[in-house]
């Protein structure tokens, strides 16, 4: 048999409910830890774990301790693929979120996509898939 491994990508944020929303609605996702003030999950529509939002401070893991002892986001992009890119630009705009590259063809991957910020100053990029 062969085995399924995932990544559970974990940012540091400084309201755990806010961000989770913002999320779900970017990504057109869920969460199963519905009105969490520490950890969400966000999930895709078949349960895959897209992304866990994290409060800063809690459990005592030393990256997440505190958003003062490095530049938030340093190192670090969010880079998700959706099937439904040209709704996920619209829904980045209704969320008000700060567009830091407008949709364009990616020189790397060959599709468009478009980067924005979320609440806590991480980038976002969202590409479209593949056929």
């Amino acid at each position: 048999g062969r085995s399924m491994k995932r990544t559970w990508p974990i940012v540091g944020v400084a309201d755990v409910t806010k961000s989770s929303a913002w999320y779900m609605k970017l990504l057109d996702a869920q969460n199963n830890h519905p009105g969490g003030t520490v950890f969400d999950q966000i999930l895709d529509q078949d349960g895959t774990v897209l992304l866990c939002v994290h409060r800063w401070g809690d459990h005592k893991h030393p990256s997440l301790s505190n958003p003062e002892a490095g530049s938030v986001g340093k190192g670090l992009l969010l880079w998700f693929v959706v099937e439904d890119f040209d709704a996920a630009w619209e829904r980045a705009q209704t969320l008000g979120a700060l567009v830091e590259e407008m949709p364009n063809t990616d020189n790397g991957t060959l599709m468009r996509a478009f980067t924005v910020r979320d609440p806590d100053g991480y980038y976002v990029a969202v590409n479209e898939t593949r056929g």
